[in-house]
């Protein structure tokens, strides 16, 4: 009935929702489960992204007796910085397995190059597939996990210490600056609290990805946010959603509120420097570095 599937419908149908027949409710599930096939199957032929941010999204709906269901979602960046969905679709949790389905599915359809950075928490089994479908891709660990994890292994009393020192490091305007700082936090707090030093020391390389991509792109690599703030209220008006639901009607949901949280999305900043990225300009701390310059004809002279 429309009460089952309460203020998930209201998002897409309005006030109306609330009086629609089973039938109409039957049309309209069935029209937004064909509308996410056809977009399951859309043509990639030479799309390319510079940016994904990648999450796996856990739901209270479950199909009968199934575990609860999990979104595995993909956010790109096009070459004139919009954002777009590149991948809804569901998982056995956030295995290594499902996302190689994902992204073996993206390669089929034509997305033969991955991008350029993916962004995403560390647990997840997305990046051990990345690395067989698309490892050209560099990895960037999203900073909100890494600090939520970090935080768990210390005492609650270090807490507002032990955040500003991580800021230090996320928040440093070179490289080599995040590195002082990522040692000093070590140095602080492996003694006493070596579990947290570790979750931060066996992604250090992957948390400072970012700083080799365009200063103004920073804001937006460092963290998920993205997708966590694009799937906030889909995940608050499905977890009301009463009762079991099928595969095909979790998916056309979830898919058309997607559809609908988009509309919202800004382009990201300095979106000229997405095009430049794309085609070959390398950036360290954030800035262009400007292509070796030609050999002098006496140079030319001396080396032949």
């Amino acid at each position: 009935s429309s009460g089952d599937l309460g203020e998930a419908l209201e998002v897409l149908v309005g006030e109306d929702a609330k009086g629609l027949s089973a039938a109409a409710l039957g049309r309209l599930k069935a029209t937004w489960a064909e509308e996410y096939k056809g977009w399951t199957r859309r043509c990639l032929d030479g799309q390319q992204y510079a940016y994904w941010w990648v999450d796996g999204i856990h739901t209270t709906l479950r199909e009968s007796d199934d575990p609860k269901l999990c979104l595995l979602v993909i956010i790109g960046v096009r070459p004139d910085g919009t954002k777009e969905w590149v991948a809804i679709s569901d998982g056995l949790r956030e295995s290594t397995a499902s996302w190689l389905d994902v992204l073996r599915d993206l390669e089929a359809r034509g997305l033969q190059v991955g991008p350029r950075l993916a962004v995403g928490d560390g647990a997840l089994g997305f990046w051990s597939a990345l690395d067989q479908v698309y490892p050209e891709t560099r990895h960037q660990r999203c900073w909100f996990h890494k600090m939520g994890n970090v935080l768990n292994a210390l005492p609650k009393s270090l807490h507002g210490k032990a955040k500003s020192d991580l800021q230090a490091i996320w928040m440093a305007p070179t490289r080599q600056e995040a590195n002082r700082a990522f040692k000093r936090f070590i140095n602080r707090y492996a003694a006493k609290y070596p579990k947290a030093t570790e979750k931060l020391e066996k992604d250090h390389e992957a948390l400072l990805a970012f700083f080799d991509f365009p200063a103004e792109h920073w804001v937006h690599l460092r963290t998920t946010n993205p997708i966590e703030s694009t799937f906030a209220t889909v995940r608050h008006r499905t977890s009301r959603t009463k009762n079991c639901v099928t595969r095909a009607t979790f998916l056309g949901l979830a898919f058309k509120m997607s559809e609908e949280a988009a509309k919202a999305w800004r382009r990201i900043r300095a979106p000229e420097k997405v095009a430049e990225l794309l085609g070959g300009a390398r950036y360290e701390d954030g800035i262009p570095v400007p292509d070796d310059p030609p050999d002098t004809q006496e140079e030319q002279r001396e080396a032949a």
